[in-house]
């Protein structure tokens, strides 16, 4: 399996990658398209799929440009309510890739559509072993819960927190979570040194 982080520090904003046997997605890509376009290229790979955890209000987002320019399809939350061509995903729903298994989370809270991925990497096993959670989980912080017009942030704060003890922290302490924009890190997969699986608080 394939991963890399995109990193973009004039917004603190991280992008990643994640390949297997030549397919490729992309999640919560930047304005410039071109990083991943040449780095798929570079590694073999095609980018068939593009994920956005949520609509982004802080910065661009190079999922329109992306799907255009390679063909992939555009995958985000069924609440967003979205008119531009995408596929709406639902708790459960899976988009399988080579030896790799993206499982879609609903996690409202941060945004009413937002969506964390469970990634399953099946030469490691059936389980997931690390979960994508855009704004809804960072290390050590949570997202802010005052982004949507028609809800206070009292009922995004209660959908939140229904998200992070329902559907992250019941994945357990095997599996490691990687945070999105505006706060990331590395996840324990890739930097041996820190241990950040749920329940662990151990750094770097």
């Amino acid at each position: 399996m394939y991963f890399q982080q995109f990193y973009l520090s004039c917004l603190s904003h991280a992008s990643y990658m994640l390949g297997s046997e030549g397919k490729a997605c992309v999640v919560d890509p930047q304005r410039d398209v071109n990083i991943y376009i040449e780095e798929a290229r570079a590694q073999g790979l095609k980018i068939e799929h593009i994920i956005e955890t949520h609509l982004h209000a802080d910065f661009v987002s190079g999922h329109l440009e992306l799907a255009e320019r390679t063909g992939a399809k555009i995958y985000l939350g069924a609440q967003a309510g979205a008119t531009f061509p995408h596929v709406d995903v639902h708790d459960g729903d899976e988009v399988p890739m080579g030896r790799v298994i993206l499982r879609f989370l609903e996690t409202p809270g941060h945004t009413i559509e937002s969506v964390s991925i469970a990634v399953i990497d099946l030469d490691r096993g059936p389980e997931p072993f690390a979960v994508l959670t855009g704004d809804t989980l960072f290390i050590g912080d949570v997202g802010r819960p005052d982004l949507a017009p028609n809800l206070t942030p009292q009922d995004l704060a209660g959908m939140l927190f229904d998200s992070l003890h329902n559907k992250l922290l019941p994945l357990g302490d095997d599996v490691d979570p990687v945070s999105g924009p505006p706060q990331t890190a590395f996840s324990a997969w890739r930097k041996p040194s820190r241990s950040s699986g749920f329940g662990k608080t151990s750094y770097a």
